[in-house]
């Protein structure tokens, strides 16, 4: 599957000032696969290592950190000349050799000559021994989840991307191309954007299998609550895993502790909460009480919400049917139709730019989904999961702030007119060319 990070992946290897690469991302998400195809097509050999369980190989860290022993026994192990520039050398699951990691300062500082990539999950990488970390001795790039071009993409959807791209900012999007988007939308809803899913949805077309593949992450990331999490925290990590969709789906998505657990405060679930914003699987979204720059400084962290790495995750834990998200007129979706929208427009801006935004609320009044910077703007922008023309948040945030302009984003076609721009859902991945 061509994924857009492969652009950053060839910029790495052509960079004269090039460190060894940690390639971080939520579990599941495709790094191992990445990597081996980004090796298979801009390199002659690939050196492949996964430390998960390979005692002989974490062995080979032991004697002394020595670049140069160390890829000569590397190569031993393969059966291969590691040669400098013509081999990418993979370390996959490197968090489970702390050594292997602290290896990657002397490959920076003695042999930078060789092109090492590292995949690491985002919990496994933050809980490495602190000494174990080579602090400025690497190049980070984090892997999101499929965002909504990139499945096109995977559906063979080129031209329809590329009419999408030439087409004048403030021209409306054809209706021909507005039905067939909808439909492929609706289906990210459902599928999501974990790559097996991705892939198994575009081969064999099948609901079941796609669940199937989903029930199998959401296991597995149970199964690391217990591989990786303190004993103490396992239950506390369920409890708030297990409570996102519910409280998304409420008019306040406010995260609030109270409802995770009858008595529940928050210095009883913060830590595990922290655990997992740093697997990758939450995104915590705080408010704002002013949409001043920085940012950070009118930051109320208090208040925040939650949401999921992943829209079809989402929709598989909190088990909303296929055919409801097709038939989206039924009532008993409609509360949390908007919630699936808000997961949505968050994962496809930390896909685009991996930096969260916040959100900002009036008192019981007024509630603005995101607010986000864009070089110099601060701007608003509200969710709609239909064709729904009102947003009376948004005209109190501007009354009140007098923003340059506002997005709102739906399903209605594209509107450039205005103070509010409205992007439609499904050109999300191309908003940088609106604003």
């Amino acid at each position: 599957m061509n994924r857009i990070i492969m652009d950053s992946l060839i910029k790495w290897k052509e960079s004269k000032n090039r460190k060894p690469l940690i390639l971080k991302g939520v579990r599941q998400v495709g790094k191992t696969y990445l990597l081996k195809e980004f090796g298979k097509r801009y390199y002659k050999n690939v050196a492949y290592f996964n430390f998960e369980g390979n005692e002989g190989l974490m062995r080979r860290f032991d004697q002394d950190l020595d670049p140069k022993r160390i890829i000569e026994e590397l190569g031993v192990i393969t059966k291969q000349l590691i040669t400098p520039e013509d081999t990418l050398i993979i370390f996959d699951e490197v968090q489970f050799c702390n050594k292997a990691l602290t290896s990657l300062k002397y490959f920076y500082e003695s042999t930078p000559e060789y092109h090492i990539a590292c995949a690491g999950s985002l919990l496994g990488i933050t809980l490495s021994k602190p000494l174990s970390f080579p602090v400025g001795k690497v190049d980070f790039l984090t892997l999101y989840p499929m965002n909504f071009y990139e499945f096109l993409r995977a559906n063979n959807e080129d031209m329809l991307i590329e009419a999408i791209k030439k087409a004048d900012k403030t021209e409306k999007i054809s209706s021909l191309y507005e039905s067939k988007l909808v439909a492929y939308l609706k289906n990210y809803f459902i599928v999501g954007g974990m790559p097996e899913v991705v892939d198994t949805w575009i081969r064999e077309k099948d609901i079941i299998k796609v669940e199937e593949v989903q029930s199998k992450i959401l296991m597995a990331y149970e199964l690391d609550f217990a591989k990786h999490a303190p004993t103490s925290d396992i239950p506390k990590l369920s409890l708030i895993w297990n409570a996102i969709p519910n409280q998304l789906a409420k008019e306040n998505s406010k995260f609030i502790f109270g409802h995770v657990k009858p008595g529940a405060r928050a210095k009883d679930l913060e830590d595990a909460l922290e655990w997992l914003i740093s697997a990758g699987m939450v995104y915590k979204v705080t408010k704002i009480e002013k949409p001043y720059m920085p940012l950070s400084a009118y930051e109320k962290l208090s208040s925040f919400k939650l949401y999921m790495h992943d829209v079809g995750i989402l929709r598989r834990k909190a088990n909303v049917s296929p055919e409801i998200i097709y038939n989206d007129s039924s009532e008993i979706y409609k509360e949390f139709k908007g919630a699936m929208a808000e997961n949505y427009v968050l994962s496809e801006m930390m896909a685009t730019s991996g930096e969260l935004p916040h959100y900002w609320s009036s008192g019981n009044s007024a509630e603005v989904d995101f607010v986000k910077q864009f070089g110099s703007d601060i701007i608003p922008i509200e969710v709609k999961s239909g064709k729904n023309t009102r947003a009376r948040s948004l005209e109190v945030y501007r009354d009140k702030y007098n923003p340059k302009f506002c997005i709102k984003t739906s399903l209605l076609n594209l509107d450039t007119n205005g103070l509010t721009l409205n992007i439609p859902l499904y050109i999300l991945w191309n908003l940088e060319k609106y604003l």
